[in-house]
């Protein structure tokens, strides 16, 4: 549990430091399309102001979308509760899992066919 816990957590760290650097960088790209409007006016050109993953960005709000869920959301908000559960197994040690990087020993246990009613 302490595990699980603890890469949640860094998975939230950087999620939101990746959050935040793609703000900053749409923040850039629309400083650098604004440079680019005033060259493109000075010299009467018509040089495109985004790239085409740029454009796509700050067309669909996406620094302000960004921003929103940040700010939305706190490191840590989510509380970890602890339910009492039932000792259904007698008090024995569960059996290896390979989610939590434990080796499994012995054959492993398959569940039986699903059979389809509508179809029986």
């Amino acid at each position: 549990m302490k595990r699980a816990i603890k890469l949640r957590a860094r998975a939230d760290q950087k999620a939101r430091r990746y959050t935040q650097l793609l703000a900053d960088a749409i923040s850039v790209a629309e400083d650098a399309a604004a440079q680019m409007n005033a060259l493109n006016q000075l010299y009467n050109v018509d040089v495109s102001t985004y790239t085409l993953l740029t454009q796509e960005l700050q067309a669909n709000n996406g620094r302000q979308a960004l921003v929103a869920h940040l700010a939305g959301s706190t490191p840590g908000e989510e509380t970890v509760i602890f339910n009492q559960v039932p000792d259904g197994n007698g008090g024995q040690p569960l059996p290896d899992n390979p989610l939590f990087g434990e080796l499994v020993a012995g054959t492993p246990i398959i569940s039986p066919p699903q059979v389809d009613v509508l179809q029986a």
